[in-house]
């Protein structure tokens, strides 16, 4: 099974891989509703035969080839302490999944369909940790679907993290690094991500303004326009954004962005796990000036650089 993103720049929406993870308490069996956004997913497959790798955790089930590209799979009901149901072990299924250019699998009992799901209708997942086999920072929001139910979108990324199966690279900073000044507005959900880059955009002389998703980075370019007025694009030299926000995506605050005259020709660089060719043309579509895949520090500094250099000679 092949997925496919078919959606259009500046609609506030995500799609959805929607799965499910089976567990068995007291010989019943509970269904566990998950989701992850279908840009990650590279495709579906039936479970293959897989080479083990001694030494590794239980939820490692081990490695296998795929078009000679070699891909470690995670059990995701092992790494959550759940008790499989073995007549749904039978018809698991494997995610390949793909983010800051790595492949990965991940065991999961069905994967079901694909939902389109506004942000708005994404809910922080703060309950979690309490009501839940799953640690409340691994899920990225909550929305409800048909039946009352309730899906769990979760950050992949973060779990592999944690499996030490990917870092990202903060340390490669190049020996001289080009300074500027001015203002600096970051966007990015993760505490962790937007210190990372607060950090290295200081190190390149800006001044930071941060924001948690979109709807709040529209607002702070409000407060920034109430202090500089027509003058803010002698203040705030770059915009780096991520893409997965709750309550207004990056690609959707971008366009927002763009078709403001007060800011259009702010440049917006993208900084974002999803790795795939389709949400770089997306990010290119929205009016971004740069798509990178976070966080290769050299690179990193690299196209800033070159971003803010390109949009003084248009005379910014």
């Amino acid at each position: 099974m092949s997925v496919e993103n078919e959606l259009k720049v500046g609609s506030n929406e995500m799609e959805l891989v929607d799965f499910r993870i089976f567990k068995e308490e007291d010989g019943e069996i509970y269904e566990g509703i998950y989701g992850v956004n279908v840009s990650k997913v590279r495709e579906i497959i039936k479970f293959p035969h897989l080479t083990d790798l001694p030494g590794t955790p239980e939820y490692i089930e081990g490695i296998f080839d795929l078009r000679d590209v070699v891909i470690p799979v995670v059990n995701l009901a092992k790494w959550m302490n759940i008790v499989e149901p073995e007549s749904i072990k039978k018809k698991s299924r494997i995610i390949i999944t793909e983010f800051n250019h790595i492949l990965i699998g991940f065991v999961v009992h069905e994967a079901k369909r694909i939902r389109r799901i506004n942000w708005d209708d994404i809910e922080p997942a703060s309950f979690v940790s309490n009501t839940s086999s799953l640690d409340g920072s691994k899920i990225t929001g909550v929305t409800k679907i048909e039946g009352d139910n309730v899906l769990l979108i979760l950050d992949l990324e973060s779990v592999v993290q944690d499996l030490g199966l990917y870092e990202p690279d903060t340390q490669s900073t190049p020996k001289k690094i080009e300074t500027f000044s001015g203002l600096a507005l970051i966007l990015d959900d993760s505490l962790t991500a937007r210190k990372i880059v607060k950090e290295a955009v200081m190190k390149m002389g800006f001044d930071v303004v941060e924001a948690g998703d979109g709807k709040a980075g529209l607002e702070k370019l409000e407060d920034l326009y109430d202090t500089y007025g027509e003058e803010i694009t002698d203040h705030l030299k770059i915009i780096i954004s991520d893409v997965e926000m709750p309550k207004m995506d990056g690609f959707h605050f971008a366009a927002n962005v763009k078709d403001d005259a007060r800011f259009s020709k702010i440049p917006i660089v993208f900084n974002s796990s999803i790795s795939d060719h389709f949400s770089e043309s997306r990010g290119k579509e929205a009016g971004g000036e740069a798509y990178l895949v976070k966080f290769q520090a050299s690179s990193f500094y690299d196209e800033v650089a070159r971003v803010i250099r390109a949009n003084m000679k248009v005379g910014v």
